[in-house]
Parts: structure tokens; sequence; C-alpha cells
């Protein structure tokens, strides 16, 4: 069952940009922690981007630090806006959400999930 909705992924040249944004209209973001996590073709899913639910704890892996930024609007929207995108960003991109505060890069700490947006980038 499809919780949370991600979109923003297409097409793009290497050292180009794009925003990412996963909102649900099931439940109210205030409470949860939200993640970005991408599978690339043939590898395992792995964590991008968190934000915590209220005193602001943001975690980048190291892959991204620099290049991409995690934020939440007001309403009930998380966006990834990705910059000076690389080949090797290539992949599914899925959010998804957690009761509490805590922020992690682990897809078993995240229990609702959204169906995921494919980002390309060309060289």
């Amino acid at each position: 069952d499809v919780q949370l909705q991600a979109s923003g992924g297409g097409l793009v040249q290497a050292g180009g940009y794009l925003r990412l944004s996963c909102t649900t209209s099931r439940f109210t973001f205030d409470d949860y922690t939200i993640g970005w996590f991408r599978q690339a073709p043939g590898k395992e899913r792995e964590g991008v981007s968190c934000i915590s639910s209220s005193d602001g704890m943001i975690y980048y892996a190291d892959s991204v630090k620099g290049r991409f930024t995690i934020s939440r609007d007001n309403g009930n929207t998380v966006y990834l806006q990705m910059n000076n995108l690389k080949p090797e960003d290539t992949g599914v991109y899925f959010c998804a959400a957690r009761a509490g505060r805590l922020c992690f890069l682990r897809q078993d700490r995240f229990g609702l999930w959204g169906q995921g947006t494919l980002v390309t980038v060309s060289s």
C-alpha cells in the first residue's frame, strides 16, 4: 500500500539539477521524520538523506554531501534538491516516513514508503 508520493524525477545531463518532492494526503508530516533513499540498477537500496520531524536534524550520505539539500515546507511536502548530478546518481528515488524525530539512513527504520520516481543522469 503506497503511503507517500514521490515526484520530480526525470532525465538530466551530468552537472544538471532536479528537485524531488515527497508528499502524502494520509497523515501530517509534522510528527514524522522523512528519508530519501535510492536504488540503482542491480544494486541495493541506499539511504540518501533524512530530515527530522522537529529539531531540524539532517543527515546526508557522503556521496551526496555538498550537492543535495533536503528541506521541508510548512505544509506536507519534503524536498530533495539535487545539484551537480552525476551518472552515479541514477536510480529510483523513494521517500519514506517514520514516526518520531530520530533520523537514520537505514531503510529498516522506516515503515511508510512511496512508489519511487526515476532519476536518470546521462554523461
